[in-house]
């Protein structure tokens, strides 16, 4: 892993970590990093998931799905 110097807003830094639930600056940045770098795959998936071919608005085929 590299070490970098780098100036961090503070109050970004806190926000972000209650947001992740992490405790400390390295973590926070880190799992902000690995988030951002994930979001295009989820966004992807999202859009597959929106173009399928499936029978999720008929009435009949959903009011079986919880029996």
């Amino acid at each position: 892993m590299a070490r970098t110097v780098v100036d961090i807003d503070d109050e970004a830094l806190a926000a972000a970590a209650r947001e992740l639930g992490t405790k400390t600056k390295v973590e926070t940045v880190n799992r902000a990093l690995a988030e951002i770098a994930a979001r295009s795959e989820r966004l992807a998936f999202l859009d597959t998931l929106r173009a399928a071919d499936d029978d999720l608005e008929d009435d009949e085929v959903m009011g079986e799905a919880w029996r």
